[in-house]
């Protein structure tokens, strides 16, 4: 006869965008005809783990009660996904049956899917979860496919295992040493990446200039040109004038990619999203199951938008607040999840339709109306949020050919440039100048009198909104900053006007066919 003692509770941890809320794992065995209830609004994939459990533990050389075994999943009101509590519920099982002792489930959490032959498997959206166990203080057991998820996360105990034989004979003896460290798992370990090189670009010196502009300051860029001028090449060689990430921005990048469902890639390289055309609200975003989307993946890297006006207009306009905020807040129902989305943006269009305007050669025959409809699949707000608009033209013949004097300068010639400013931005004003808000650009980005007096004049011929002049001032600023200039020079107003090309009208950029 079975008393009310056979329950026990093991500890692990749930997905929940980038939080891991504790769960407690509570089993109970109790007499009377087998059966097996999982409750605690488990989804269809915890459900099914019942059948794996039992297969795993006959597998493994363990005797399945043959009892009415209740497992709860508490708290109850929130979702649980994923096959992570396979090894927790097997854990519980077999505690509640005294095959383990309930002291050695103190302080340690369990966590990994099981196969029906008892091996422990790769689990996904784990890395959240190890850093709130990491602050709470739990030792954690988990798969050995896992290793490289656990490397990433430092001051904490984790114990990697392959199989669920393993976790048991380390329980009962009460000492996890037997089980392997992640610092001691080296097949995990990624080759370094190489990064794209500014000098493989032939000639687009303006471009290049802005790019080192975009790295310095953290400020949005659109290449307007036609095919082949070297837009996506340009916006590829991005990450490479980037200083490298933090310990603790890496963590955070990595956290990011685990709750998507990717692998991290746990390097120090800033990531560069690029999504097709084709990607819906949801993707960009985040959708289903509160993952983060492209804008929380491009976090602290480069998200690059190629074919700008071919998006949908109303995954466009998501960009808006984001790009304002750095945050994306995902609510679905009774759940809303926050995830970061501070990136720079880098995105790459036609100047018409056709992509052939000022073409020498008569190629395009598109009108200025047409020209002004396809540029105006573009709202007015997102351009406005569009720090820079850089015009490309057709690469001549001899930079092809010959090349051009002055373009081999490398990008590990620009960045230091590019974290020289960075760092004068972040002892000024603690922050880069990209991110600066309203009162803080007049607090950092005055003008001397002849300098107002120039961006007067473009205000009121181009007809800057509020937000486009608080940009020109922002950009003017970087530029000053690059060549550690201590006030805004009349030349970098000019410069920072200069780069804003969407602000003429069409009717000046478009040349006759």
């Amino acid at each position: 006869m079975r008393s009310h003692r056979d329950v026990s509770t093991v500890l692990s941890r749930a997905p929940d965008g980038l939080d891991a809320p504790l769960v407690r794992v509570e089993v109970h065995l109790a007499s009377g005809l087998p059966q097996f209830a999982l409750v605690g609004l488990p989804e269809t994939v915890v459900r099914e783990s019942k059948e794996r459990v039992r297969s795993a533990l006959q597998t493994s050389g363990f005797e399945f009660p043959l009892a009415r075994i209740t497992v709860n999943l508490s708290p109850a009101d929130l979702p649980k996904e994923g096959g992570r509590f396979d090894l927790p519920i097997a854990i519980g099982i077999l505690a509640a049956n005294r095959l383990i002792p309930q002291q050695a489930l103190q302080k340690r959490e369990f966590y990994g899917e099981l196969s029906l032959g008892g091996e422990l498997r790769e689990t996904p959206k784990l890395l959240p979860a190890l850093v709130q166990g990491a602050r709470s203080g739990s030792e954690m057991i988990l798969p050995e496919a896992n290793a490289l998820e656990a490397s990433l996360v430092g001051g904490c105990r984790i114990k990697l295992a392959q199989r669920l034989s393993q976790v048991v004979a380390a329980l009962n003896l009460d000492k996890t040493h037997g089980l392997r460290g992640a610092a001691s798992v080296a097949a995990n370990v990624l080759p370094a990446q190489t990064v794209a090189d500014l000098a493989d670009v032939r000639g687009q010196f303006a471009a290049k200039r802005a790019l080192e502009i975009a790295a310095a300051g953290e400020h949005g860029l659109l290449f307007i040109g036609p095919p082949g001028a070297g837009k996506t090449l340009l916006a590829q060689r991005l990450p490479g004038l980037l200083p490298p990430l933090s310990q603790d921005e890496a963590l955070e990048v990595a956290c990011l990619e685990s709750a998507a469902g990717r692998r991290p890639t746990g390097g120090l390289r800033r990531p560069f999203r690029n999504p097709q055309h084709t990607a819906s609200v949801a993707a960009l975003i985040g959708g289903s199951g509160l993952r983060p989307g492209e804008l929380s993946l491009a976090h602290q890297g480069v998200l690059f938008l190629d074919e700008l006006p071919e998006f949908p207009r109303n995954a466009l306009e998501a960009l808006r607040e984001p790009l304002e905020s750095g945050v994306v807040v995902i609510s679905r129902l009774k759940r809303t999840c926050r995830f970061p989305a501070q990136f720079l943006l880098v995105a790459a269009m036609n100047p018409c339709p056709c992509g052939y305007a000022g073409d020498v050669r008569g190629r395009c025959h598109c009108t200025v109306e047409q020209v002004a409809r396809y540029r105006n699949r573009i709202s007015g707000p997102l351009v406005d949020r569009i720090d820079m608009h850089v015009e490309l033209l057709a690469l001549p013949a001899e930079h092809l050919v010959e090349g051009a004097s002055g373009e081999l300068e490398s990008s590990a010639a620009i960045a230091p440039r590019v974290a020289a400013a960075r760092a004068i931005q972040l002892a000024r004003q603690g922050k880069l100048n990209g991110r600066l808000h309203a009162r803080e650009v007049a607090q950092h980005c005055a003008l001397a009198r002849d300098s107002r007096g120039l961006l007067t004049t473009a205000i009121k011929r181009l007809g800057l909104s509020a937000r486009a002049y608080h940009r020109v001032l922002k950009l003017a600023r970087t530029c000053a900053d690059l060549c550690a200039a201590p006030e805004i020079r009349l030349v970098d107003v000019a410069e920072a006007v200069n780069l804003r090309a969407l602000d003429r009208p069409v009717s000046q950029d478009q040349p006759t066919c």
